[in-house]
């Protein structure tokens, strides 16, 4: 072939290149104005999910929500409190709740199982083991309350360790039952840097005359040892109005940012040295570093939502209209609602659940 041939055979095969990519470009733009066309159809034309052969994945309405983080203790020997609380709080809402079990390595068992083979099965949960260890070092042995030292007393003061995801968080003693919405107490408005709302013990003039009654002192005074340098140095009047950690909504952000765990670790340590406070004032171990620590600095739970002292004696008691009303119920104290004698147990037997395995049984003046 000469050299005008081999020409000629290049150029049209530059040209046949050139032709075939016009096609593809024509088809690509082809498919790109189909494509646009389709999605506007759709728009305009759109059917109801509802109407769709298809499954589609959604969130259901409840899992939208935004959960409701609860705390409680699952303790050896009152396992049955914890139920109460849980089965009263289940019972009086349609919150999104999740239930957090604290517990210890020996007890989890045993509150799984009783859970999921009682109407409780239903509800969401997850169980954490508490460490007993981190305790280690920090706790004086006191022998006028030993059950005021149990590892789990003081849970409360390591939130941020056991519950990571949540920016909000309640924490509730076991011994209580809920007579409202839970979702209630949660919209607790904390104010800018106050990492907790508590209830105050001069708060409710009602409760004031249980307070007399039983010789209670709500006031710092029956707390902590003035006569410790340590307590004066604080610059807390005694007369200071106590509250009651027995019911707490967190704000795990400023609870991390003001290092409150390490804190109140701080005053346990130093009450192991200088036996600042104990068991035999009012409120025991776990009330005062949470006294001295969150001193004002912490916000107020509506009174309602945590009506006590309802342990504190086995004679003295609220009227039942009061009692009614109530949001929540406390029977801290020595007198709970599972032992005998105890006040107003009528209340607190309205949400107990029978162990499945026998275990734990109510201690009644007949049984």
């Amino acid at each position: 072939m000469d050299c005008r041939g081999m020409v000629f055979e290049e150029r049209l095969d530059v040209a046949l290149t050139a032709v075939s990519s016009r096609q593809v470009n024509q088809i690509l733009l082809l498919l790109l104005v189909l494509t646009v066309c389709a999605i506007l159809y759709n728009k305009v034309h759109q059917v109801p999910l509802t109407l769709r052969n298809e499954t589609v994945d959604l969130e259901s309405p409840e899992e939208m929500e935004e959960e409701i983080p609860v705390v409680i203790c699952a303790a050896a020997g009152r396992m049955g409190a914890a139920v109460a609380a849980i089965s009263s709080i289940y019972s009086n809402t349609e919150a999104n709740v999740l239930f957090y079990i604290v517990g210890l390595k020996t007890t989890i068992p045993h509150i799984r199982k009783w859970i999921e083979n009682s109407k409780l099965k239903e509800i969401k949960f997850k169980v954490v083991e508490f460490n007993p260890m981190v305790l280690k070092g920090k706790i004086r042995q006191d022998a006028s309350r030993p059950e005021l030292l149990q590892p789990l007393n003081f849970v409360r003061f390591y939130l941020p360790l056991l519950i990571q995801k949540h920016e909000k968080v309640i924490y509730l003693d076991d011994d209580v039952i809920v007579q409202g919405d839970i979702q209630e107490l949660y919209d607790t408005k904390l104010a800018p840097g106050h990492a907790a709302a508590f209830s105050d013990d001069c708060d409710l003039p009602s409760t004031h005359e249980m307070i007399r009654s039983v010789g209670m002192q709500n006031t710092y005074m029956g707390f902590l040892d003035y006569r410790k340098q340590a307590i004066r140095d604080l610059g807390i009047s005694p007369s200071t109005c106590s509250f009651n950690p027995g019911v707490i909504v967190a704000n795990m952000t400023e609870w991390k940012h003001q290092r409150i765990t390490k804190q109140l670790e701080k005053w346990m340590q130093r009450n192991v040295e200088e036996n600042l406070y104990s068991s035999t004032l009012g409120g025991g171990v776990a009330t005062s570093p949470m006294l001295i620590v969150f001193h004002g600095k912490y916000s107020s739970i509506n009174p309602m939502w945590h009506i006590r002292h309802l342990g504190w004696s086995p004679d003295a008691r609220y009227s039942e209209q009061f009692l009614q009303e109530a949001k929540l119920l406390h029977w801290n104290g020595r007198y709970k609602p599972w032992d005998y004698p105890s006040v107003h147990t009528d209340l607190w037997e309205n949400w107990f659940i029978p162990d499945p395995s026998g275990k734990f049984k109510l201690t009644r003046p007949d049984s």
